[in-house]
């Protein structure tokens, strides 16, 4: 004896809908207590928007254009752009392309890279809004 499914698509709303008013102006819905505003937890920063933070702030450090950095690195100056915006995440050779043309190893940008997101930590630490045991010790990726 086998029992089959009905071939049927079932909806499961995520929401309940909301109750329709009642006639002759009664809210007759259950009262439910007020929440609490909920205060936005403060998101930590991308590695694409750090990289490019670090990218930025070495080339105007050098006081070279993006032009003439894309053009050593062999990318465009849009892309170097977006990168420097944190708009683009790039491939390893790429990262080292960019750094090369600024005179640094992929070594030393990622390493930049990791100072600027521990002081970023500590910064929100010492504003008080994160625990003071989270610190990022070592420089670590994931893809």
């Amino acid at each position: 004896m086998t029992t089959h499914a009905p071939n049927e698509a079932r909806v499961i709303p995520l929401r309940t809908p909301p109750a329709p008013p009642a006639s002759g102006g009664v809210d007759r819905a259950p009262h439910r207590p007020a929440e609490a505003p909920r205060t936005p937890v403060p998101r930590e920063p991308l590695w694409r928007d750090l990289v490019g933070d670090v990218l930025r702030r070495e080339r105007l450090a050098q006081e070279r254009t993006l032009k003439d950095v894309a053009e050593a690195a062999r990318i465009s100056m849009p892309y170097l752009s977006e990168l420097e915006r944190g708009r683009k995440e790039a491939s390893s050779e790429v990262l080292a392309a960019a750094a090369q043309a600024l005179g640094l190893g992929l070594a030393d940008l990622l390493q930049r890279t990791q100072d600027h997101l521990a002081r970023h930590t500590r910064s929100r630490v010492a504003r008080g809004r994160t625990s003071p045991t989270a610190r990022y010790d070592g420089l670590c990726l994931a893809a």
